[in-house]
């Protein structure tokens, strides 16, 4: 009897490998479905130990959350080049902004996060389960982003904070998975993301009527090193 689910549960590994060679879209769904139940069952196991440990919500869960998200990419064959975490050596508090691109993105930002580093999420983020769970057990602090009052009430009072208080902004950049990820034509396979963290822009001096141009300032640097880490110098000239 056990010979026999033994030879069933090898039969259809076999089917889905026979599958997943024969059709990107099967690869694309399978490898995706595993990911949501990664997140899924290392939420599930991380959440008694943050309880246990630090008693409840708190940001330092994040060194247990990281710990269980960094064995993911051993998963996929995921490898992460990081240079310039030296920047994040900076005095006192400072606002880490990252471009985002996929539901990836989170492997990537548990391979750099700093300790005691506070997240904005989503609200929606909060109602995933086991997953939103751990997010709140983090310390993460949700926004409604449908709520366009809301949102602004947050990102304003950042924005206020940061220029009175003189916090850098630390840009942090992935390079782009489009050749190893590409919902569009079902592309998920190993690969290689570049990860740089950007020298601090200061703001001292800055006011809450300088945040825009602020922005501006780090969505060029961003777009520059995006391209420039994606292999794209020409893009990139073009932005400058």
């Amino acid at each position: 009897m056990e010979l026999g689910w033994l030879l069933w549960g090898a039969g259809v590994l076999l089917l889905l490998h026979v599958l997943m060679e024969l059709s990107p879209a099967v690869n694309f769904a399978l490898r995706i479905g595993f990911y949501c139940l990664l997140c899924v069952v290392g939420s599930a196991l991380a959440a008694p130990v943050c309880l246990l440990v630090n008693g409840g919500r708190t940001v330092k869960n994040m060194r247990i959350i990281k710990t269980v998200v960094k064995t993911f990419k051993y998963f996929f064959g995921l490898r992460f080049e990081v240079k310039g975490l030296e920047n994040f050596k900076v005095e006192g508090p400072a606002i880490i902004v990252s471009n985002h691109q996929s539901i990836l993105d989170m492997m990537g930002l548990m391979e750099v996060l700093p300790d005691d580093c506070v997240q904005v999420g989503k609200k929606e983020l909060m109602y995933a389960g086991t997953v939103g769970l751990i997010i709140y057990l983090g310390g993460v602090i949700f926004i409604n982003r449908k709520s366009t009052t809301s949102a602004k009430m947050v990102m304003a009072e950042v924005a206020k904070t940061m220029a009175a208080d003189n916090v850098p902004v630390i840009p942090v950049v992935y390079s782009s998975f489009t050749t190893f990820y590409n919902p569009k034509n079902n592309l998920f396979t190993t690969g290689k993301i570049k990860v740089e963290v950007l020298p601090a822009i200061e703001t001292k001096g800055l006011t809450s009527d300088d945040v825009s141009d602020l922005t501006d300032r780090c969505f060029r640097t961003m777009r520059e090193t995006l391209f420039r880490l994606s292999g794209c110098p020409r893009k990139a000239k073009d932005s400058s």
